[in-house]
């Protein structure tokens, strides 16, 4: 088998090993992949492997010898899936590799925006305890989340993982989903309105589709009340990032914390790198190296599976 990684640097910057999958066959591992490199690279490929790297129908009719592909994520949107399923080529991802590692940082943004370590701590290095008459100081509003209620869109592995959390931190938990799950305990489902009007704070970990394109636009974030917080460690197009930078910045919400842009990286313009009390990340709640691991290693299995002929986690 001739296998080719279009783009294996964010899943393995040096720290994880490609052993496993060059015992499958021939490799060819680039970092990145320019589009107009993507062709002439995966030429003559029986597998290829991309994250973010871009298969379009076009790319598919120029593959002719192309027998299977493997995203090293989640989310598919990168590959043409009925262009695939035309030419009978699977497209496999990988799911539930870093649901507690998304959930931590779901957690630790919330944390960043109600208690400020980080801002604290940095305060401390620049001599405010110091100077400080006081055995103590604080100069944001220390926020307690338990009693606080917090509204989950989305509740797949990753929403219920986060569920869980909020309980354990006393939260009450509301919940909107496409299609009512077996519900926890201590959630309650319901409608979008009534989450965005009662939550003081959303977290969104729904999948992007059509429908899900601007979920959070500026009629949703007027339901929301003036002391919640937004959270977004799923997919940036989820926000109209224009409506939360506007809103952020009259403060009608109290603060926002996002790890996902809907350009990545962000052009310098993006409203929200200036926006008043939001938190930006460099969409890197997965990329524990915990779950990378698994990443690796569930992607491999993939390829045993196909190769063996009972391909798995196949989307298409």
């Amino acid at each position: 088998m001739n296998i080719v990684v279009l783009d294996g640097f964010t899943l393995n910057p040096g720290d994880l090993s490609w052993d496993e999958l060059k015992q499958l066959g021939t490799c060819a591992i680039y970092d990145r992949t320019p589009p107009s490199q993507v062709n002439p690279r995966a030429s003559g490929a029986d597998i290829v492997l991309t994250n973010k790297t871009i298969i379009n129908r076009e790319t598919l009719q120029a593959l002719s010898e192309l027998k299977y592909i493997g995203v090293l994520a989640t989310g598919t949107n990168v590959v043409d899936l009925s262009a695939a399923r035309e030419r009978g080529i699977p497209v496999t991802n990988v799911p539930a590799y870093s649901t507690a590692s998304v959930a931590q940082a779901t957690f630790a943004l919330l944390l960043e925006l109600t208690h400020h370590p980080g801002h604290h701590a940095q305060a401390v290095r620049d001599g405010k305890w110091t100077a400080c008459s006081d055995f103590c100081f604080w100069d944001f509003p220390l926020i307690e989340l338990a009693g606080l209620t917090m509204g989950i869109v989305g509740f797949g592995q990753i929403g219920q993982a986060v569920a869980q959390i909020a309980h354990a931190f006393g939260m009450n938990v509301l919940v909107h989903t496409r299609s009512v799950k077996p519900a926890l305990p201590f959630v309650e489902f319901a409608t979008v309105e009534r989450l965005f009007r009662q939550s003081d704070v959303v977290s969104l970990h729904c999948p992007l589709t059509p429908q899900t394109k601007h979920f959070v636009n500026a009629e949703r974030l007027a339901w929301m009340k003036p002391t919640a917080f937004l959270l977004n460690t799923s997919r940036g197009p989820l926000v109209d990032e224009a409506a939360l930078a506007g809103a952020l910045n009259r403060s009608q919400i109290a603060g926002a914390a996002m790890d996902v842009l809907s350009v990545e990286p962000p052009p310098r313009d993006n409203p929200l790198l200036q926006a008043k009390d939001c938190l930006i990340t460099p969409h890197h709640a997965w990329a524990s190296l915990a779950a990378r691991v698994r990443l690796m290693r569930i992607a491999v299995d993939n390829i045993r599976a196909f190769l063996a002929g009972q391909p798995q986690n196949v989307v298409n």
